[in-house]
């Protein structure tokens, strides 16, 4: 009887590897910075004025490191890898003009309780969106980068 072929174990792609952790960065700095803003008043306007620096900067970061991890898959010539995660580059960057003016409208009201519950509500619904960005590249770090 013939040997039998040992099955080719997959490598890590240090590519990818280092494309996940440059993306899972920014996500990381929201996901531990976001909730310490649940403890606070939203209608004092200094807070109020340092969670939307928090958010530009989140922002701004996704949206750079998107563009980084896009571009370090390309140079692998993963093309659905580049197209998930230009996606995330390019809703990080539509979405800052959007949610930065959203807070703006609401910290130009400070004092109107339902202008606070605005904010605290995009607060939320910002770091549930950072959530399931979360969610989404680590169920996708198996396919990406098998061990």
């Amino acid at each position: 009887m013939g040997k039998i072929k040992k099955s080719a174990r997959m490598t890590p792609d240090p590519v990818a590897l280092f494309a996940l952790v440059i993306l899972l960065l920014p996500i990381a700095y929201l996901l531990l910075a976001a909730p310490a803003f649940l403890l606070v008043k939203l209608d004092i306007p200094a807070v109020a004025q340092l969670l939307r620096g928090m958010f530009n900067v989140y922002f701004v970061m996704l949206s750079i490191a998107g563009v980084i991890a896009a571009v370090a898959f390309a140079t692998e010539g993963r093309i659905a890898c580049v197209i998930g995660i230009g996606l995330i580059a390019a809703f990080a960057f539509w979405a800052r003009g959007w949610f930065l003016q959203e807070m703006d409208a609401q910290i130009r009201h400070q004092g109107d309780a339902d202008a606070a519950r605005r904010l605290r509500r995009l607060h939320w619904g910002g770091m549930v969106g950072n959530a399931i960005q979360l969610v989404a590249i680590m169920s996708a770090i198996p396919y990406i980068a098998p061990a």
